[in-house]
């Protein structure tokens, strides 16, 4: 036996909020961290080349080296893709090698200083389930691997590979990696495509090795979750609701938004919705201006419904609306209604004494990148364009006044019938309403067919020439604005793929179409 190379660098959103302050690896179970309680498995077999592949959170897996021996290995790709990419990362040290993910719990040791031939570690499930089930030959060699069925064995736990199963391994995982559009793949999937020629048989672990998909799950293994769980979120709920953590229930991620991340609890039979502040937020925005714009318009009843707003750190509680939905940007029918409500609101004329000045968040974004130049070769002269839409702008008519400045469709609630809630205003403050629609524009990034369309949904068809000839000038703007953004965010290893690279288009597109219909 050579080695046991752990993969640990996914978030595990299912555990939330556990995970926003510790990776699920790290989360204790009977008092002993999971990744601890199998590297200690594998060091009493004598394996102690223990390759530790980290991504997120990665400073905090550290001490492993110094405790354990470990050594640690970085997935730089790990918040954009599945962990096909932390595999590849750790090919230079396959070969007689355990394959096994931080997270998984092992009762009884299933490690061994010597293996015959490789296998992947399997439990029995009863009824339907979504796991990957399993059929294999008399001999035990799995000959099958499909999502999902019934009363079946399912892939749960560590993997060994011997040998020659890594030397054609490694060859189909860099082959899987180097295809397009294999971000969301995990390598069982290059192992279920070629299962035919990788001979790797059934280990039956069942109730031995253990996965805990939520918080649920882990307070049904480990009581004691249920009264403590070491979670400040979990902590401040139930001080806010003057509840005991067990009370909290029905936890489920929502999204991993672009500022912030939010999840699903149910306290009672009411369900509420928690937001936290993502990575970099703090330098983003100002929280006691979003505390400031959410006064303005509660009284009006156009957002979330607000429950509790820390403006010191962003926290945020709002009840949950069912069976609610957001905004389809390519359906016209829900953006005529998005662009009614938004015009709505902005008649209310709403004031706040904070602005949201573009042409300046544009050198602040800039100024907090950690390199001194764009990764866009252009930037220069593109920021130097877009620069020169200031004159035309500060002459343009308009009416300050409270704008979202968000107003994206994912931002636009449809509940029921009739009803839209308006929601995250944390970058709102006083400006040209008009902004608003560029926003809409260049997240939904529209073709320039569509882009006409918004307008004129939103002014039913009466779009004048100048206000037009502005919404262009906006959407260059807003452009650069969330590409001078997605830079920063992309620094702190959050990567936003196509859309950051749509918002530098815009920048560009804009300019040239603001000119050519100006003149």
């Amino acid at each position: 036996m050579q080695n046991a190379i752990i993969l640990a660098a996914g978030f595990g959103s299912r555990c939330v909020p556990l995970t926003y302050e510790t990776p699920k690896g790290l989360l204790a179970v009977h008092g002993k961290p999971m990744i601890e309680r199998q590297i200690e498995q594998l060091l009493e077999k004598g394996i102690k080349e223990i390759i530790i592949v980290v991504g997120y959170q990665k400073e905090k897996f550290d001490y492993l080296v110094d405790l354990y021996g470990a050594k640690l290995v970085f997935n730089r790709e790990y918040s954009v893709k599945n962990n096909l990419s932390s595999l590849y990362c750790a090919l230079p040290w396959l070969g007689s090698s355990y394959v096994t993910m931080s997270d998984f719990w092992i009762d009884n040791n299933i490690f061994n200083a010597c293996e015959a031939r490789s296998w992947y570690s399997c439990n029995f499930i009863d009824g339907k389930t979504g796991e990957w089930c399993i059929d294999t030959s008399p001999s035990g060699r799995i000959e099958n691997i499909t999502v999902g069925g019934s009363d079946s064995y399912a892939i749960v736990g560590p993997a060994y590979f011997d040998p020659s199963f890594s030397e054609k391994f490694k060859k189909i995982i860099e082959d899987y990696y180097n295809r397009p559009g294999t971000e969301d793949l995990y390598w069982e999937h290059a192992l279920i495509d070629n299962i035919s020629s990788l001979p790797i048989y059934i280990n039956k672990q069942t109730g031995n090795v253990h996965e805990f998909e939520n918080l649920e799950e882990l307070r049904r293994f480990d009581p004691s979750y249920n009264l403590e769980s070491n979670n400040k979120i979990m902590r401040s709920i139930a001080s806010l609701y003057d509840v005991s953590e067990d009370k909290i229930h029905g936890i489920e991620p929502i999204k991993k938004g672009m500022t912030n991340d939010s999840f699903k609890f149910v306290i009672g039979d009411t369900a509420y919705v928690y937001r936290t502040p993502g990575a970099g937020t703090e330098k983003l925005i100002d929280r006691k201006r979003e505390y400031d714009a959410y006064q303005a318009i509660i009284p009006h009843k156009i957002s979330d419904e607000i429950v509790s707003l820390d403006p010191e750190n962003g926290n945020k509680i709002t009840v949950f609306f069912e069976d609610a939905r957001v905004c389809d940007p390519l359906n016209f029918e829900d953006v005529q209604k998005c662009m009614d409500k938004l015009k709505k609101f902005h008649g209310l004329r709403l004031f706040v004494s904070h602005t949201f000045n573009i042409f300046g968040q544009v050198e602040y974004y800039e100024s907090l990148w950690l390199t001194p130049e764009s990764a866009f070769k252009d930037y220069k002269q593109t920021k130097i364009n877009v620069m020169r839409l200031k004159e035309f702008v500060d002459a343009a008519e308009k009416d300050f006044c409270l704008t979202h400045i968000d107003a994206v469709p994912d931002n636009f609630l449809f509940i029921g019938e009739n009803e839209i809630r308006l929601i995250d205003w944390e970058y709102a403050g006083m400006q040209d309403p008009h902004v608003d629609i560029a926003m809409f524009a260049v997240y939904s990034m529209y073709e320039r067919e569509n882009v006409e369309r918004l307008i004129d949904c939103y002014f039913n068809g009466e779009c004048p020439k100048q206000t037009r000839l502005k919404i262009y000038a906006y959407i260059a703007m807003c452009g650069l604005l969330w590409s001078n953004w997605c830079e920063y965010k992309s620094q702190l290893g959050i990567e936003f793929g196509e859309y950051a690279l749509a918002q530098y288009r815009f920048a560009k597109d804009y300019y040239k179409i603001f000119n050519e219909e100006r003149d």
